[in-house]
């Protein structure tokens, strides 16, 4: 049955269009910009379909902004086109709750570091490296990318981190990474490596306020996991 075939309500066209966008599946949605299904399939069961096969940890349609172009064009019934087309929603999607200007932004707390980049990073398949530097007050200066790709933050050398908050006398940075696993679970070396940067940090003046791993809806802040460690060696 095509699209076109069904009850007038049950198209996604005319459903938003009398009930609006919020009574709609996430399908329902998809189906909107796929357009056109298949001889086979409408386009609200292909989207089913394309939703079915998420076997990660991200939500629905979260899972689709990590797939790319070839992916997309794997399933029957999406073409070139159609890929793009869903790819540039994804993006105006994560821009949509993106800061454009995190300028003079005052961070009270990390956690408000980490939710403000979390929509950014939680979807990348590769790590990134970031380092936000701070005035005295704590508002934002600049949010600095320092490495992207397959690398280890441990193998970043520690010159590279502190080049822009020395470049630009700045008092204050934290440091983020993301896990692209989704799970922001800290390592020895982690720990190893943040201690290493703080106390270079110490030496040329400038305060490490923390080192924040993102992931998916999910950071872990390393200052806070050292600071409990130190408390439960005290106790033993």
């Amino acid at each position: 049955m095509k699209i076109k075939e069904l009850p007038e309500l049950e198209r996604p066209y005319e459903k938003l269009e009398m009930y609006g966008e919020k009574v709609l599946s996430d399908a329902e949605l998809l189906a909107i910009i796929i357009k056109t299904g298949t001889r086979e399939e409408t386009a609200v069961q292909l989207a089913q379909k394309l939703l079915s096969l998420n076997n990660t940890t991200a939500e629905n349609l979260n899972y689709l902004n990590t797939l790319t172009i070839q992916e997309l064009m794997q399933q029957k019934g999406i073409g070139k086109v159609k890929a793009i087309q869903l790819k540039a929603v994804g993006e105006i999607a994560v821009r949509m709750f993106k800061k454009s200007n995190y300028k003079n932004i005052a961070i009270k707390r990390p956690r408000d570091l980490a939710k403000m980049l979390m929509s950014d990073l939680k979807l990348k398949k590769e790590e990134v490296v970031k380092v936000a530097i701070l005035n005295s007050v704590n508002e934002i200066l600049k949010i600095e990318d320092v490495a992207k790709g397959t690398v280890n933050i441990v193998d970043i050398p520690i010159k590279d981190i502190l080049y822009e908050p020395i470049r630009m006398k700045a008092p204050k940075f934290i440091l983020v990474h993301n896990h692209p696993s989704g799970k922001p679970i800290l390592s020895k070396e982690d720990i190893i490596y943040t201690e290493k940067i703080n106390k270079m940090a110490e030496v040329i003046g400038i305060e490490m306020l923390d080192h924040l791993i993102i992931g998916n809806m999910k950071y872990t802040s390393i200052f806070t996991q050292i600071a409990l460690l130190e408390e439960g060696r005290k106790k033993t």
